[in-house]
């Protein structure tokens, strides 16, 4: 490893020290969710469940809806569905303050899936068709044509069938 820039003095034999972790170095994951779970924590969030890249920020006092984050690497997704609340707690803006990064705006695509957005029914859709796609061409089945399934929707199989 060579010293930081800056570092005017080099000798053979001197260890240093690193104060952040360097990403991509097998340990800055677990550095990075350590750091991000303090910063949330604070901020009222728990983990979900087993879940512990997704924090949740329950409805109450002065905020009247649901604040989830979703965390990948070093991408967040954050969602709620209420977007004054949204306005009202400042959440991307007092995140950037924090830590370097950018708000690209409303999700397209975000772990494999397309995300499709239906404001008028306020509902959200996602579709792994890209993905799906991807796995038929690595198989050779690209070309082959789709046919119904002989089985009932609903129907249970066991063991013996």
């Amino acid at each position: 490893m060579t010293p930081p820039p800056g570092c005017e003095e080099y000798e053979e034999g001197i260890v240093y020290e690193c104060l952040r972790p360097i990403y991509g170095v097998p340990s800055s994951a677990r550095a990075l969710w350590v750091t991000l779970s303090k910063y949330f924590g604070e901020r009222g969030f728990e983990t979900v469940g087993f879940e512990d890249s997704v924090w949740c920020r329950q409805a109450g006092g002065q905020y009247g809806a649901k604040i989830i984050v979703s965390a990948h690497i070093d991408d967040l997704l954050i969602a709620c569905s209420d977007l004054n609340v949204m306005k009202k707690f400042k959440f991307k803006e007092d995140f950037l303050k924090r830590f370097e990064g950018t708000d690209e705006g409303d999700v397209e695509q975000y772990l494999g899936c397309e995300v499709i957005y239906y404001r008028e029914a306020s509902t959200v859709t996602l579709r792994q068709k890209v993905y799906a796609e991807c796995v038929l061409r690595l198989y050779g089945m690209w070309g082959c044509a789709p046919v119904k399934t002989q089985l009932e929707p609903g129907t249970r199989l066991s063991k013996a069938d």
